[in-house]
């Protein structure tokens, strides 16, 4: 009875290590794409496009286990847009928001593929829904930064003003924001302003040339 028992507590035991082992060896999307990430920014892209595609093929199968996982669309389309392959980043986005039309992270994502393909009037409706759906997400500084860059190549400065301002605001770290942001309004003719953002942009990248020279012109314009 008791040598019973105890294989039958052992057998238990072995049970509960294998599915534990199954869970820790499951492929994990997000964890490949967020180590593709830091590859990227160390510079080492082709072990980062490595990580990335090992994403894209594990939400692809998630999606075809489960064709309604959000979470699948949603790093499946992250990854093929740090891939560069922004036309089927657009196809998964809207597979996904036929599962839910409302998935700001897919919106978003959609948008900057949309840039990327010279589609800026699309992409501009994203990043407006996108900051109409989810007002405080993650990105709402990227979706404005992007809407100020479909209006300055529009080259509706005022807008584009708008929109960079308030994402400088919300993301104040980044050089290049705040060189945009001189840039459109150094074409408005609002050169005081200009020359404040771009000391901003020189100020956090001192070595930004474009910036020294935007400073040097506006400081001649006035006076």
């Amino acid at each position: 009875m008791k040598n019973g028992k105890r294989l039958l507590s052992i057998s238990l035991l072995l049970c509960l290590t294998n599915i534990f082992v199954s869970a820790q060896e499951k492929p994990d999307a997000l964890k490949s794409y967020r180590i593709g990430r830091d590859l990227e920014v160390q510079g080492r892209m082709s072990d980062a496009n490595t990580r990335y595609e090992e994403a894209v093929q594990i939400c692809k199968q998630e999606i075809a286990q489960n064709a309604t996982n959000m979470d699948s669309y949603t790093v499946l389309t992250w990854a093929l847009l740090r891939q560069k392959k922004y036309t089927e980043v657009i196809e998964w986005a809207q597979k996904g928001l036929k599962v839910n039309p409302g998935d700001y992270r897919v919106i978003e994502t959609m948008g900057e593929a949309y840039f990327y393909l010279n589609q800026f009037d699309l992409s501009l409706k994203n990043m407006q829904k996108y900051i109409e759906v989810a007002p405080n997400a993650e990105r709402i500084s990227v979706a404005y930064f992007f809407m100020g860059e479909i209006y300055r190549i529009k080259q509706k400065y005022n807008h584009a003003d708008i929109a960079y301002t308030t994402a400088v605001k919300l993301e104040p770290t980044l050089p290049i924001w705040w060189y945009r942001l001189g840039s459109v309004r150094e074409a408005l003719g609002d050169y005081a302003g200009s020359l404040s953002a771009y000391e901003r942009a020189l100020k956090l990248n001192p070595s930004y040339k474009e910036a020294s020279d935007g400073v040097d012109r506006v400081k001649k314009r006035l006076g």
